[in-house]
């Protein structure tokens, strides 16, 4: 197994139980207990897990928002096609807002070289799209200001909120937290919401991304409901019943 798939497998154990030994991930990961201890002692570096004598434990509480680090092993190539998805929707020049999160570091990924200028809401999709040197296309950026939320190093408060509502974007791409088809787009706490709302409220075109894992995922910030939403990217595969919600409004489906 290779380093980021033992990654990957030892995130998704740390999903389900509260602990896990050393000798449960060398059978899990088919590797040996030193192999294995690096892992955990790079992923606990990374905000994953807390290293314990023994093993690892996982830093999700109940009902809780899993950390950045747990975040970006999971899903990673329903990502992947979810940004390059996105990135297909934008046409060179316009005017982009980019929401935080995994799947929005994914999004700068797919935006790298692109002739478009961004505010990016975290310092993650920021470094990646100021990143390399000073060659060949390369997005504007702006910045939002605010406060900086440490680990998920996302941009919140006032000042930030205030910045993206005196712009108007032509798109503002949101990562949700969670989504369902009652109540639509939904944010672990309040200040991200708020900064999603304002995101939205500022863009004459909503793209959604989100994978399917956060489909009716715990969350309980609302944000908005899905009629604000213009454009839906996902992995998600609907029920017939599902699909018939969907198309009884204007939005269009992106399944990839």
């Amino acid at each position: 197994m290779k380093t980021d798939e033992r990654h990957r497998t030892i995130a998704e154990l740390l999903r389900r139980r509260q602990e896990v030994t050393v000798e449960e991930l060398t059978v899990a990961c088919d590797a040996s207990g030193a192999t294995i201890r690096r892992d955990l002692e790079i992923l606990a570096a990374n905000g994953v897990l807390r290293r314990v004598h023994g093993g690892a434990r996982s830093l999700i509480g109940r009902g809780e928002n899993p950390g950045y680090g747990q975040r970006e092993l999971e899903d990673r190539d329903s990502k992947k096609r979810i940004a390059a998805a996105v990135a297909g929707l934008l046409v060179d020049r316009e005017h982009v807002w980019l929401d935080s999160g995994s799947t929005a570091t994914e999004v700068a990924r797919a935006l790298f070289a692109r002739e478009l200028t961004i505010m990016p809401m975290s310092l993650r999709s920021l470094n990646v799209l100021a990143g390399g040197d000073a060659a060949g296309t390369r997005p504007a950026l702006l910045l939002p200001g605010g406060g900086l939320i440490p680990g998920e190093l996302s941009f919140r408060g006032p000042m930030a909120e205030s910045n993206i509502r005196s712009l108007r974007f032509d798109t503002a791409v949101l990562t949700p937290c969670a989504v369902d088809l009652k109540d639509g787009i939904l944010a672990h706490d309040i200040d991200d919401a708020a900064v999603k709302r304002a995101g939205l409220e500022s863009a004459g075109r909503v793209v959604v991304a989100v994978s399917a894992s956060k489909w009716d995922a715990q969350a309980r910030a609302l944000v908005s409901g899905l009629e604000r939403v213009d454009v839906l990217v996902t992995d998600k595969k609907f029920s017939a019943e599902e699909r018939a919600q969907l198309d009884q409004g204007s939005l269009e489906v992106v399944t990839v």
